[in-house]
């Protein structure tokens, strides 16, 4: 039997996407094939990482005692995870509602192929981030209303490119896209006057909430 590594399971609202606001349950897998300059789970990745192993059925249950619909699968990188496809598919047979965020890097073919289908919130990672090379663009012809595109943008290079890559491949009528800043390395009104400049319509700005709400980098919120 196939056990994940989970680094930490909890109930809280999701802080970012398209369900921003809303409870969920969130399942915080070990591991990521990045390195992001702005990483604010680096933690979860670490070879020491304290972590509980569980099985599908385990995560199963832990979600339906909550009472909570919604499920966030995030990491680190939930997609490198073995048996997540099997995961997904008991958790959405089970009645859950289920959002995965990926970092852009691994194939996305098989998560939506599932039935029921989970929603995809996928980055796209941008110059300052040091990782724009491993994105893989063909992940864009997987997506649907349903899911969303992220750009965490963390200075003006990285609006222009974030722009660049919007019309290039005409994200704004495939999927929902987000702008994100940095956590301090980027004003929100700065991205508020780049997208009246360029007239961005259909691009959604998202602070991250839980760094409103608590501390910026508090575990398990």
């Amino acid at each position: 039997m196939f056990c994940f590594k989970v680094a930490e399971k909890f109930v809280s609202i999701n802080g970012e996407g398209p369900r921003a606001g809303e409870l969920a349950v969130f399942l915080r897998f070990c591991g990521c094939n990045l390195n992001c300059s702005y990483c604010d789970t680096r933690w979860a990745n670490t070879a020491d990482v304290k972590y509980e192993l569980a099985s599908a059925g385990e995560l199963v249950e832990y979600v339906k005692s909550t009472g909570v619909k919604n499920v966030t699968l995030t990491g680190g990188e939930p997609i490198l995870q073995a048996d997540i496809a099997r995961l997904i598919a008991l958790l959405g047979a089970s009645g859950a509602d289920v959002e995965i965020e990926t970092n852009g890097s691994v194939p996305l073919e098989e998560i939506v192929s599932l039935s029921p289908r989970p929603a995809v919130t996928a980055d796209y990672k941008l110059p300052s981030s040091g990782m724009e090379k491993y994105m893989l663009i063909e992940n864009f012809s997987c997506l649907t209303l349903r899911d969303a595109v992220k750009f965490v943008v963390g200075d003006m290079r990285d609006l222009a490119r974030a722009e660049e890559i919007i019309n290039e491949y005409g994200l704004i009528d495939r999927c929902r896209v987000y702008f994100s800043p940095v956590f301090g390395k980027i004003k929100p009104e700065e991205i508020v006057e780049f997208m009246k400049e360029r007239k961005l319509n259909g691009v959604r700005l998202q602070l991250q909430l839980h760094k409103m709400i608590w501390k910026p980098d508090m575990r398990g919120v």
